[in-house]
């Protein structure tokens, strides 16, 4: 996936939180993504790690790191 987005292709709605398993977007984030800003992407992307820790969600990405 390219830089500009926080997606790992594991897409899946949590549907207690709302969040994608494994970006933490919301479904309203993703489907606007190509049409935001860079910088409304940037800030989005900024917020998703807190989000998620929030969300008691692991990135799966670090969880497939992580072993």
């Amino acid at each position: 996936m390219s830089k500009e987005t926080p997606c790992i292709a594991v897409c899946m709605i949590d549907p207690g939180t709302k969040l994608c398993f494994g970006c933490g977007r919301t479904l309203p984030e993703i489907a606007r993504w190509h049409r935001m800003e860079g910088a409304e992407r940037l800030a989005v992307m900024a917020r998703l790690p807190a989000r998620m820790a929030e969300a008691g969600m692991a990135p799966m990405a670090a969880a497939q790191t992580s072993g």
